[in-house]
């Protein structure tokens, strides 16, 4: 049976939360370490605990309700609580006429005419069952039993107002950190000047970016760790879904000096050709695979590293030919230190995308940044 604030709330505790070690107050010992943030739970359980105060003291005072109805199953989580208990606005409303004697001046404080005002405290008066105001010619007062209101629903309204400031930084902190994970060629050479014109538009924005391979990328989107993908690989599992953001070309690249320089190549002799190649995983290697599949059977690699910037040291060295991004290899090609291969009977164009959950929709910098990646102009 509740018999005041603190045990109202140390009750909502208890059946919302489990064991409740009695402090004083009550709630100071109550275990929330399992809570993802016990700041806002705390919040919460005031709140609720201040509710049920109030209604416990009108019961009191009033003896309008059983004082028995307020056994801890009653708000063991499957019934709401009453709603005259929960109209934090004409709550806020009584406040304002025992600051202001006025129903009138009360309602324009809060955005409302004056009869809206009267016809919103005689809803609460009679969903309360009591008379909370004398009115007059001369303004309003708070009936005794309406300051016995009015001083329980401050608390309770102090305690909301505490809540939405609490959860407003938690959702602004949230909203502004990003973590992006991206496959080798996007992460180098388009998230960078992405980066550049999201926080050109917000500065708060903080990102983490995070490169792999495509498959990498897409466990990093399942599995939580990554708010956004972006990949180059043509297959995606299960369970993503994706914009295309880019377009993007593979080019077959060789030393200056190779003899493939001079002539145009076909798509047999490539795939029959030992390639200095990105590991099992990467989006170049799986798009590359893809498109030589029915030129015959596959020579194998004759070496494999994980950094786009390894393999063209290898074919500036001489070691063999590559095939890469040519948003990776465009600078060497104007430099002279790698030399573009023709092909022939090659379709080596590809869409770069963006993955996130099926299902869900993106929002905040996530959602920014694929709006930025689609206006960009295309490399």
């Amino acid at each position: 049976m509740v018999t005041g604030f603190d045990e109202a709330a140390a009750l909502m505790v208890r059946s919302v939360s489990g064991p409740v070690a009695y402090t004083d107050p009550p709630l100071l010992g109550v275990d929330v370490s399992g809570y993802a943030n016990p700041v806002i739970t705390v919040h919460f359980l005031w709140i609720a605990g201040a509710a049920l105060s109030i209604e416990w003291g009108l019961s009191r005072q009033t003896r309008l309700w059983p004082r028995a109805q307020y056994d801890c199953s009653l708000y063991a989580g499957t019934v709401p609580l009453p709603t005259h208990v929960t109209d934090l606005i004409s709550y806020e409303l009584l406040l304002s006429v025992a600051e202001l004697g006025s129903i009138g001046r009360a309602g324009a404080a809060h955005g409302m005419s004056q009869p809206a005002a009267s016809a919103r405290l005689k809803a609460l008066e009679s969903r309360v069952g009591v008379a909370l105001l004398h009115r007059g010619q001369r303004g309003a007062t708070l009936t005794a039993t309406g300051e016995l209101v009015a001083g329980w629903a401050e608390r309770v309204i102090a305690e909301a107002a505490e809540l939405a400031t609490s959860i407003a930084m938690l959702r602004t902190d949230r909203h502004s950190h990003i973590r992006i994970a991206a496959s080798l060629t996007i992460a180098e050479y388009l998230i960078p000047r992405w980066l550049i014109t999201l926080r050109s538009h917000d500065t708060s924005i903080t990102p983490a970016l995070t490169s792999g391979n495509s498959v990498d990328v897409a466990a990093s989107v399942l599995d939580g760790r990554a708010d956004i993908g972006f990949v180059e690989s043509p297959d995606l599992p299960s369970g993503l879904q994706s914009k295309d953001v880019a377009r993007d070309e593979l080019v077959v690249v060789v030393a200056p000096d190779h003899q493939w320089v001079r002539r145009t190549i076909t798509a047999s002799e490539l795939a029959a050709t030992p390639l200095v190649t990105r590991e099992p995983g990467s989006g170049t290697r799986l798009a590359l695979e893809r498109v030589l599949r029915t030129a015959g059977p596959l020579a194998a690699p004759l070496l494999e590293v994980s950094s786009t910037t390894a393999i063209k040291a290898a074919v500036i060295g001489g070691l063999a030919p590559a095939v890469l991004s040519s948003l990776a290899v465009s600078a060497e090609i104007a430099a002279g230190t790698l030399a573009r291969v023709h092909t022939e009977g090659l379709d080596l164009r590809r869409f770069l995308r963006a993955v996130w959950p099926a299902g869900r929709e993106l929002r905040g910098p996530s959602s920014d940044l694929l709006v930025v990646a689609l206006r960009s102009p295309q490399p």
